[in-house]
Parts: C-alpha cells; structure tokens; sequence
C-alpha cells in the first residue's frame, strides 16, 4: 500500500483501459470539488446523499467531454425530491481542470427516514449534451431506477447507447484527525468497448428496458463478467480512502486484464453564473413582466440556485424603465 498525499488524487478522474476483455473505464474520488457543491446549501443527509451520488457519476460520465463542451444531467421525479441537475463543463484548454456544479430541488415535508433513493420517485433521468455555439445539443432520456440513480445511468447507457456499462460507487461522510467532518465519493465506471450489436436491434421497441448483457455475444459476455465479478470484490477504502492510489486499486482488482491508464484529469467546483448572464436571461422578458420582478426598492434580483451568488439590477439595464412602464 502506498502512502499518498491526500489531496494528489482528490477531485481527478482516471481513465483506464482493460485490454484483454475491450473494456475502458474511468476511476473517480471527490472531495473538495464535492464539499464545494454542497457547503453552497443547508440540504438534509438525504438530500446530500443523492446530490453526492449525481456528482460522481457527472465526473465519471464527463471525463470524455470535449475542450469547452458541456455535459448536464437531471433528474425529475414525483418524489420528495423533485430535482437533481448537476453540469460539467469541459477544461478551457489542454491540461485545465474540468468543472462541476449541482444542486437540488425538494420538499422538505415530505422527505422521510428511508433510504436516500426512497426519496426519488417515479420519474426520468436525463443527459443533455452542448458541444458549444452552431451546434444542436444532444438530449437523452430513460426511466428512473428504483435502486439508484447510478442503476437510471446504467439503463441510460443500455436503451440510448447501446454500451453495456457499470457504475460502482461509494459516498458519505467521512472524519480524519486532521479535517473536519465532510464529504467524500469515489467510483469506478467500466464500458464495454462500443460496436455494433446484433442485439440492439432485437431488443428496440419492446418496451423492456435493456440491461448491458442483452448488448453482447457469448465471448462478449464472458469478458463482461468476469470483469463485474472482479470489480464486486472492490471495497469502500479502497474507492475513497486517501493511502491507495487509484492505478493501485485498478492493478489489484484488474492484473490480468492488462489495465492501461491514461492522463488524469482534475476536477473542480465551478459555477458559470455571471451578472452579464442574468441581464441575458431577464432581456427575453416584456416592460410589463420586469415591473412585476421588480421590488419595492426598484431593484430586480436572482439568485444562483447552483452557487448562491445574488445579483442585484437596475432594471434599466436590461432594457426596460420598469417605473414608466408600470
């Protein structure tokens, strides 16, 4: 076991490549990027569960996104929690850190003691993908797991994809000598190498949700197997402990499958609010509906739900004179 500094592997993701079975993944661990999403709120634990849960599964997922694209994932439900939208947004440039902002919407009298999934009713769970200005951003939906948000981002995968994929995750609230009581995530994502499946076409249209087994041959399987056998043996210090690097937890769980990593990348809270986009969003609306926005102070105001910066405008400056218009 090698000792690392804490913080060398917090907030990355890990790219991997299990040669022998054509599968890739990625490996995850979070921590100030999370504690950054969540100190911007008062959530309940089992609000924070859920948001810890799409925060992971949004670095996972968007460690493929493209210089300056934007990945989104939501999820809505009739449940106490209405909510989740979380956003990553590509590095700016080669060697940048990526950025990752969430939060979510709920009633808190309806909130219960069962598990954090309990709270999240029937629903969908979506991923919106913006690959920046002259482009038509991508948007898939599939129906909400009632076993995790990450089983509704495997079936994602299998009904909108194709690609047999598997999330193992780990989160909670973590206590060491030297920091305060937090947050912490970790997670391995595993994806069978994309191609052609007889199987997809079979399967389209009959209203079963897919699972990734029904997306390979024999040979295809066997591999998807035993690597899903292999990544069950995985434990929670091993996905968000700070003494174990995460190419030395792909190395114990995958050796024979000749693992390959690849470049890190970091990940950090970020939020893309800014006055000038306020002004933006506000200059769709008429004189009539700003008057309305606009307090007794002649002020009109809005709040980031992501970051919770607050933002105070004349209303001149967005075009309309609410007070003559009124």
């Amino acid at each position: 076991m090698t000792d690392v500094n804490s913080s060398e592997w917090d907030d990355t993701v890990l790219p991997f490549q299990l040669d022998n079975s054509d599968i890739r993944g990625r490996i995850a661990r979070l921590d100030t990027a999370l504690a950054g999403i969540l100190k911007q709120h008062n959530y309940p634990p089992v609000v924070e569960a859920l948001v810890a849960e799409m925060a992971l599964l949004t670095a996972l997922i968007g460690q493929t996104m493209k210089l300056r694209w934007k990945l989104q994932l939501q999820v809505q439900s009739k449940g106490p929690v209405r909510m989740i939208a979380t956003d990553y947004y590509g590095p700016t440039e080669d060697g940048a850190p990526a950025r990752i902002r969430a939060y979510a919407s709920y009633d808190a009298d309806r909130l219960t003691d069962a598990a954090p999934i309990e709270q999240v009713g029937e629903g969908y769970f979506a991923v919106m993908i913006d690959q920046g200005k002259g482009t038509t951003p991508y948007q898939g939906i599939s129906p909400l797991s009632t076993e995790s948000i990450s089983k509704s981002a495997e079936g994602y995968f299998a009904q909108s994809e194709q690609l047999p994929t598997r999330f193992e995750l780990s989160f909670g609230k973590s206590t060491t000598a030297d920091a305060p009581e937090h947050w912490r995530a970790g997670g391995v994502m595993i994806q069978h190498m994309p191609k052609a499946s007889p199987f997809a076409a079979q399967a389209e249209g009959t209203g079963e949700i897919l699972q990734p087994v029904d997306l390979l041959d024999d040979d295809e399987k066997e591999n998807w197997n035993r690597v899903n056998i292999l990544l069950d043996t995985v434990d929670d210090l091993e996905l968000i402990g700070p003494s174990l690097e995460p190419s030395d937890v792909l190395l114990r769980l995958f050796h024979e499958e000749r693992p390959r990593v690849f470049d890190k990348q970091r990940v950090h809270f970020g939020c893309s609010c800014s006055e000038d986009r306020v002004r933006q969003s506000l200059s769709i609306y008429s004189a009539k509906d700003i008057s309305t926005m606009t307090t007794d102070e002649g002020r009109v105001t809005a709040d980031c739900q992501f970051c919770g910066a607050h933002y105070d405008i004349d209303p001149e400056t967005v075009g309309f004179d609410a007070a003559k218009d009124a």
